[in-house]
């Protein structure tokens, strides 16, 4: 697996960084149809005024992997704090964490139970690393079925104009690019839901594709209980997740704890990477 796709890998959720219940009934809400086009400002209005509200987010998930070499599949428990930080706490089995991961608004934290070692990290390391506008907040949108700016906290209606936004048909779509060239394509319904997220570099060679599916009413609102998440390389499918969730409940209590053992060996998250990805020392 090359360098670059790696990273990719890592913006795409750290998804496919992770490598290694109780359901409720409810409602299932289909994708509705878009009528006559909205002006820019009354369809972003509409998109912030519609997305999910939360202020702590719990959930159960099932996360499945597929690459080219193998297949995987863990029970996933997500924690969140609106604009503060979230946690990903891996349960493979017999309900025993083996990986937590933790992203807060400056810097990424990684907890190896397997093999005793852990990452602390801000984003100011890690930039020239990743090949994209990283930023916690983008992220923590991806999660939470939001449209985003690439590298900001928030969107200001003057913001807008940023997006190149085209309604044809049935769906809209609203463009927009980072600081470092890559391009972001959301595509959202009628009711403004944000249906999918397709980000490319400025040669298209490698692709990330977000796709929201099955949305269902969690607390008299939409959520996607399906993610779809895939990553293309020069053409070719280099690594696929599934984002299955059982339970999400906003705003009930929550803790995140990111307690390091005593014995646990520190490392670089460059070092996490190439343990994880198979690559050699280069």
């Amino acid at each position: 697996m090359k360098i670059k796709t790696v990273y990719i890998i890592l913006y795409a959720v750290s998804l496919f960084l992770l490598l290694f219940s109780a359901c409720k009934s409810v409602e299932k809400v289909g994708t509705v149809v878009a009528g006559e086009a909205k002006s820019s400002l009354d369809f972003f209005n509409s998109m912030q005024e519609r997305v999910f509200q939360y202020e702590t987010l719990s959930a159960r998930l099932n996360i499945e992997i597929i690459t080219p070499e193998k297949n995987l599949s863990s029970r996933v428990d997500l924690k969140m704090v609106k604009d503060s930080a979230f946690q990903l706490s891996i349960v493979p089995m017999l309900g025993i964490e083996v990986f937590r991961i933790e992203f807060s608004r400056d810097s990424v934290k990684a907890m190896d139970r397997l093999n005793k070692r852990y990452v602390a990290e801000g984003y100011e390391q890690m930039k020239g690393k990743l090949p994209v506008d990283f930023n916690f907040y983008n992220l923590q949108a991806l999660f939470t079925n939001r449209i985003f700016l690439p590298g900001e906290r928030t969107i200001q209606p003057e913001q807008y104009r940023r997006f190149k936004l085209t309604q044809d048909g049935p769906k809209a779509t609203a463009k927009t690019s980072d600081a470092l060239g890559l391009s972001y394509t959301f595509v959202a319904d009628g009711e403004e839901k944000l249906l999918s997220l397709h980000a490319t570099d400025k040669e298209e060679q490698y692709h990330l594709y977000w796709d929201y599916k099955d949305f269902r009413m969690v607390e008299n609102q939409p959520f996607p209980m399906l993610m779809d998440i895939r990553i293309v390389s020069r053409n070719k499918q280099s690594g696929k997740g599934v984002l299955s969730f059982f339970r999400v409940e906003p705003d009930v209590p929550v803790t995140l704890d990111f307690t390091i053992p005593s014995k646990y060996k520190k490392i670089t998250f460059d070092q996490l990477m190439k343990g994880l990805s198979g690559r050699k020392n280069e």
